[in-house]
């Protein structure tokens, strides 16, 4: 089938070009302006520390609670985030993480601050 050259053309011409007396702002730089939550947010998660042995990570167990489909209870459902630490987090302590840029393969977010300091328990169980 031809292509209809003549309503090509039109299209083109009908289109508006923005007025030149009019300025636009990128959003992200309006937001940081007024100071609203679009500038600079970024989600926030807290949770338990369940492991820390490796070096400046820990992993972060976070819990939520969801409601089943079909029968309405409520379940508590855990999910597990490994985290870059600079504060020197334990096991057993409760920590605010923040989304972050990768820094890893599995590691997406960091230790923001450590809300209590949990009690250290060895392999054992035993208290310390």
């Amino acid at each position: 089938m031809a292509r209809n050259r003549d309503s090509e053309q039109t299209t083109k011409k009908a289109r508006k070009k923005p007025d030149a007396g009019t300025e636009t702002v990128p959003v992200k730089a309006a937001a940081a302006e007024k100071g609203t939550a679009a500038a600079g947010h970024r989600n926030t998660q807290v949770g338990t520390v369940v492991k820390a042995k490796m070096a400046k990570t820990v992993v972060v167990a976070v819990e939520r609670l969801v409601q089943h489909d079909v029968y309405r209870k409520t379940i508590k459902r855990t999910s597990t985030f490994m985290a870059h630490d600079e504060k020197g987090a334990k096991q057993g302590d409760r920590v605010r993480i923040v989304e972050t840029r990768p820094l890893s393969r599995n590691k997406r977010w960091r230790v923001e601050e450590i809300l209590t300091r949990g009690l250290a328990e060895d392999v054992a169980g035993v208290q310390v």
